[in-house]
């Protein structure tokens, strides 16, 4: 499965490169701006279509341990076998946890700020009043990173339990019946006319 994750991983990066290449001959100010253009546009919808589908077919490898392409397949038709498109395109966890590690980066920049405002001599030739700032915007991106890192496992893991959900409800239900009757009201409150298909 690791060579799964690996071959995902170089096909996302084939098309980065050959975004960043479009990119460099548009920046030299090439006779077919049009065309390098529309070539970029089309290379980034085709890297955010290979990143989402990533996302899912990555879970599939590592909860079955199938190749790359065949977990793609197979989570995708999974989806729509079961009707769950709708509720992995309108996903909003990641918009939460997005939005915590903002809040995170910010509490971490004040602190950054705090620093900097204490010690004067922090930053070596930098003027005391700059420190500020530059404490700041370090404690931000520290925060920011460090929070992004630790709640992309949270993400990933709600990621998991829809694709185990759609998998398996009526196991799920046998197991966890309590939580099951929960994930199914919220289901009907969110979309009232998708029923989960077994």
């Amino acid at each position: 499965s690791f060579g799964s994750i690996c071959f995902g991983s170089l096909l996302v990066t084939i098309v980065q490169t050959l975004r960043q290449m479009v990119q460099n001959e548009r920046n030299n100010r090439n006779k077919n701006l049009v065309l390098l253009c529309i070539a970029q546009c089309i290379l980034a919808c085709i890297q955010s279509i290979m990143e989402y589908f990533n996302k899912w077919a990555f879970i599939y490898v590592g909860l079955y341990g199938y190749s790359y392409l065949e977990a793609g397949k197979n989570v995708m038709t999974l989806f729509q076998a079961k009707g769950f498109s709708t509720i992995i395109t309108d996903n909003l966890v990641n918009n939460a946890l997005n939005m915590v590690c903002a809040i995170i980066g910010l509490l971490a920049g004040i602190v950054g700020m705090i620093a900097g405002a204490n010690d004067k001599d922090m930053f070596v030739g930098i003027p005391p009043e700059s420190g500020i700032y530059i404490g700041y915007l370090i404690g931000f991106i520290v925060g920011l990173v460090i929070s992004s890192i630790t709640l992309s496992v949270v993400a990933s893991s709600v990621n998991t339990v829809i694709v185990c959900f759609a998998e398996g409800p009526a196991e799920f239900k046998a197991n966890h019946p309590e939580l099951s009757q929960k994930m199914n009201e919220a289901w009907q409150k969110a979309y009232p006319g998708l029923e989960i298909r077994q």
